[in-house]
């Protein structure tokens, strides 16, 4: 399999990480709070399993190749480990991961890196997160993305670095998070991105001393014996908490000149309480040279720059600057280089992603509803929309997609149904009856007019399983996220909450991958769903699930998928912290998924690996799962099995 671990940059909060860790012994000190990203450059590695043995290929700076090849031995791998050097990290990781899960050998290739290192861009947590990602992929072991970042962290620990647990965020990819740290406890929290942001990372061509800036202000703490101790502990408490949480608010409002104007305030403070600390390595003469430019000395440079501050530690060794737009992070890069000597780097974070097409399947024969469905369709029974009016379920769904911001929607049909479809959809009102309808309903007749006209129909000739429904739709698809929903059920949001579909759109606008919206389930019924387990990420509170207004959407990083499981399964393996003994989390019916989806419905329906005569869709998605890590999202609704009798009387 391919992987991609990205660097990472702290953009806000670099040291609160440690700091916070020291609340362990002293409870008056701060909270660590910072903002990172991953960078456009990474780690490329192709895996594979290799039996008893760790093999990890690399290129050095001559683009030579090297490898480390040793048995897989638990004390040989802490040898390596503690031998430090640029193997040291992927030992110390393979010695942990076999500490804690029953593994074999694993052959990383590392064939391609355009990251940088030794630039505060955490190369080396990088290497960390692919080789504990690679266990994780190539052994399904189930681990979380906080558990590989977790797993990472104790591998780097391993070797003399002493790293701080901000590095491994890279094991988030390319989106931007929040980290808090409160002694050993760790919340992230992934950003929404209203706006790009453009970024230029610059090495100043000067020394510091990594080591000796940490051992200076490591001696503030866990308590403070002077007025400079003080002021360490206090910007990297609560000062540094209101700037995060500052620039969490302008990124999230896409308020760039707000967040430019943050990251100058933020170095003035830093300056201010951290220069006495360490006055050898935090004067940084180089640094402030280019942030004097940045910020007016220079007119050519400063037209283009919204903010520069320090990266990392801090000291004469990186900055960043935020810019205007690409232009700016090109004609910056060049006037770096022939007027200051120094390499920049461009790092563009993307706005958060949008979710713009919808596909629902409505090509069931409606046999359980029988013989209602032999007069009307089960996608055409009337049920309550969201303002109370009596509208076809299939309309219903539309708006609610409409709603949330969907632009172009796909229907799965039977060929036979077309014609009702078109009808219904595509066709206006007759001005005779149109005349006769109140104004109220005109209105109505507009908006279902204008929603079908972002409808596409495809009839599926041949009803092969819910995989295969999804599988015919892959040319309209394209290659771009969509919202899948099962047209057959319909979805009740919550009081006072929005729609169903939002809640899932919304939840996925701070995250890449697969999403699956997620039903609290009492076990009397599991046996009927597809039902998930999975560790918490970020806000979470286990009592209320994350229903406050700091964390409308909580995600839970999907371990296992399991359709249908028997009651002693469920009770064995897929229990989620947060809810009752008796009850599960299992699938909505709302999924945002990747078009890797389709590739891998494809390889399955040419060999040939059909479910009592079906392609179905869960298997593809665990196999997604496996491959690329799926999260989950509660919906704040019920869901409502219009084919159940019962259930659907139990709407009205």
């Amino acid at each position: 399999m391919e992987l991609f671990v990205p660097g990472r940059i702290c953009l806000f909060g670099a040291h609160s990480d440690w700091a916070g860790g020291y609340r362990r012994i002293n409870s008056a000190v701060g909270r660590g709070y910072t903002i990172i990203t991953g960078t456009n450059q990474g780690l490329y590695a192709r895996v594979r399993t290799r039996p008893g043995r760790l093999v990890f290929t690399t290129r050095d700076a001559a683009g030579d190749t090297v490898t480390l090849d040793e048995p897989l031995e638990p004390r040989r791998l802490l040898e390596l480990a503690e031998a430090g050097g640029f193997f040291s990290y992927v030992a110390g990781v393979a010695y942990q991961v076999l500490t804690h899960y029953h593994v074999d050998g694993i052959e990383i290739d590392n064939y391609r890196t355009d990251l940088p290192v030794r630039k505060g861009l955490s190369s080396s947590a990088a290497v960390c997160v692919l080789t504990a990602r690679a266990f994780n992929r190539a052994y399904d072991l189930k681990m979380t993305v906080r558990g590989e970042m977790e797993m990472a962290y104790r591998g780097e620990i391993t070797t003399p670095s002493r790293c701080g647990r901000m590095d491994q965020g890279c094991a988030y990819g390319e989106r931007p998070i929040e980290m808090r740290f409160d002694g050993d406890a760790l919340d992230v929290d992934e950003l929404h991105v209203a706006r790009p942001l453009h970024y230029v990372i610059v090495d100043l061509k000067a020394k510091k001393d990594t080591v000796r800036i940490l051992a200076d202000l490591n001696r503030a703490y866990p308590f403070a014996d002077d007025a400079v101790q003080e002021a360490v502990q206090a910007y990297l408490g609560a000062e540094n908490k209101q700037i995060v949480a500052a620039a969490r608010s302008a990124i999230a409002d896409g308020d760039v000149e707000r967040l430019g104007q943050l990251m100058t305030e933020a170095q003035r403070a830093f300056d201010a309480a951290m220069q006495p600390a360490c006055p050898e390595e935090l004067t940084s003469p180089v640094l402030h040279r280019l942030l004097d430019a940045a910020g007016g000395g220079d007119a050519h440079l400063s037209k283009l720059v919204l903010g520069a501050k320090g990266v990392g530690s801090q000291g004469d060794g990186t900055a960043q600057l935020l810019v205007t737009d690409e232009a700016a992070q090109d004609a910056a890069i060049a006037l770096l280089e022939r007027e200051y000597g120094m390499e920049g780097l461009a790092l563009t974070v993307p706005a958060t992603k949008r979710v713009r097409k919808a596909v629902i399947t409505a090509a069931g024969h409606g046999t359980r509803l029988f013989p209602m469905t032999k007069v009307i369709r089960k996608e055409f029974m009337p049920v309550r929309d969201a303002s109370g009016r009596m509208v076809p379920l299939i309309v219903a769904h539309i708006l609610d997609a409409v709603a949330a911001g969907i632009e172009e929607i796909a229907l799965i049909i039977q060929p036979e149904e077309e014609a009702a479809f078109r009808r219904l959809l595509h066709e206006p009102v007759s001005p005779e009856v149109f005349a006769k309808l109140s104004r109220e309903n005109q209105e109505r007749a507009r908006e279902i007019e204008a929603a079908g006209a972002r409808v596409t129909l495809l009839p599926q000739p041949e009803q092969r399983g819910l995989g295969h429904a999804v599988l015919s739709a892959r040319e309209w698809i394209g290659d771009e996220p969509f919202l899948l929903v099962l047209g057959d059920h319909y979805f009740v949001a919550g009081e006072s909450v929005e729609n169903c579909y939002r809640q899932v759109v919304a939840a996925y606008g701070r995250l890449d991958g697969a999403l699956i919206g997620l039903a609290e389930t009492p076990e009397t019924e599991i046996g009927r769903f597809g039902t998930v387990s999975g560790t918490w990420e970020g806000c979470v509170d286990a009592d209320s699930l994350g229903t406050g207004q700091d964390c409308p959407h909580p995600l839970l990083t999907v371990s296992e998928l399991k359709e249908k499981p028997s009651l002693d399964y469920a009770r064995e393996y897929l229990r989620v912290d947060g809810l009752g003994d008796d009850r599960y989390f299992t699938v909505f019916g709302l999924y945002v998924l990747p078009p890797r989806l389709l590739a891998i419905l494809a390889e399955t329906e040419a060999a040939g690996e059909y479910e009592h005569g079906e392609l179905q869709l869960t298997g593809a998605l665990d196999r997604l799962r496996a491959e690329a890590g799926m999260r989950g999202v509660p919906v704040h609704g019920r869901k409502v099995d219009i084919g159940v009798p019962e259930e659907f009387a139990g709407i009205w």
